[in-house]
């Protein structure tokens, strides 16, 4: 009797599991667009061109899930956001999804009811200070000033490392990148600390971004990427599956430019991908076409990297450590079958 009991309460757990609300998609679905939160402008990133048109990685994200679902990537209203109106804006449903250099860490998905759907970029975070103070490591801020912004992880990872290397530091904290830049350039700090990627993109905002280098080193792991509320499945699905086409793409050489031949290819796991066999995009909730919309709006993660922040955009980004794992990198993706 005690083990039938213990199978029945086993079975209600899993099918109240499977019962979380599919609701989030529906509701965008009705309202006719994407309501995605990104940052208040990073170059690469997330940011409104010279006509107001937004534009960057993260961005690509917003668009190519719009495709997914609209097959129209321009169906996206972006909200922007700064790291402490982020989190809040999300769990009270002011946006569908988040799509801005957010750190995954258990204490956000265990204690702000909040998922992220996968990684989109593996970042970490570093020090960018003037050339002319001849520093080559991060072991030499010894006594420095650093600025860092409010309400992310940058600043315990700070005095963590600052403790460590019996280095002692003043922080000056601040809320939001642009005050973050104008305070470093008014020399009010000496040092300025957050991600690698943001770093690059902030000296670009700098009135002679030659005069100021990034060091080295990488003092921690920061893996970003979208995020959504907990509690609905299908969006969460819909969500890291829109990533996980953009990687998959890549990784099958299926791009902007290749697509029409790939439509043709008789590759089982090509066809898969595309649509042409199964219906993969029906049980996410959209089109079995959704990977070709998706390539079609952004293309996939390589393009996206590359034409936001790699070797064709200002910033220069090395792919390093976020090349394909075919290529020597961690990106990687489950497949599609």
């Amino acid at each position: 009797m005690k083990t039938f009991l213990a199978l029945l309460a086993g079975a209600t757990l899993a099918l109240a599991a499977t019962a979380a609300p599919a609701q989030t998609l529906k509701t965008v679905k009705d309202r006719g667009e994407l309501v995605c939160g990104v940052s208040k402008g990073l170059p690469g990133f997330s940011a409104p061109d010279a006509a107001g048109k937004w534009t960057g990685f993260d961005v690509d994200l917003c668009r190519a899930l719009a495709a997914a679902i609209f097959n129209d990537p321009a169906k996206v209203k972006f909200v922007p956001l700064n790291a402490e109106e982020r989190f809040p804006a999300l769990t009270k449903g002011e946006v569908d999804v988040l799509s801005r250099n957010s750190t995954w860490t258990l204490e956000r998905e265990a204690k702000l009811g909040l998922l992220f759907a996968a990684v989109a970029y593996y970042d970490g975070q570093g020090f960018l200070v003037r050339d002319a103070r001849k520093v080559t490591s991060a072991l030499e801020l010894d006594k420095s000033k650093v600025c860092v912004q409010a309400g992310t992880t940058a600043e315990g990872t700070t005095k963590d490392y600052f403790a460590a290397n019996r280095m002692t530091l003043e922080l000056v904290t601040l809320p939001t990148s642009t005050e973050l830049v104008k305070a470093y350039e008014e020399g009010k700090c000496d040092t300025l600390t957050t991600d690698v990627s943001q770093l690059y993109a902030l000296r670009l905002t700098m009135a002679k971004p030659g005069d100021h280098i990034v060091l080295p080193d990488v003092i921690s792991k920061e893996p970003l990427g979208p995020v959504v509320r907990q509690g609905d499945d299908q969006w969460l699905n819909l969500v890291k599956w829109t990533l996980f086409a953009m990687i998959n793409a890549e990784e099958l050489g299926v791009s902007t430019t290749t697509l029409d031949a790939a439509l043709k290819s008789q590759k089982p796991d090509v066809k898969r991908l595309l649509g042409i066999e199964g219906a993969y995009g029906e049980e996410l909730g959209v089109t079995n076409d959704f990977v070709v919309r998706i390539v079609k709006a952004v293309g996939n993660y390589g393009e996206s990297f590359e034409r936001n922040v790699g070797a064709a955009s200002k910033l220069g980004i090395p792919r390093g450590i976020n090349q394909l794992w075919s290529m020597g990198g961690i990106v990687y993706a489950p497949p599609v079958r």
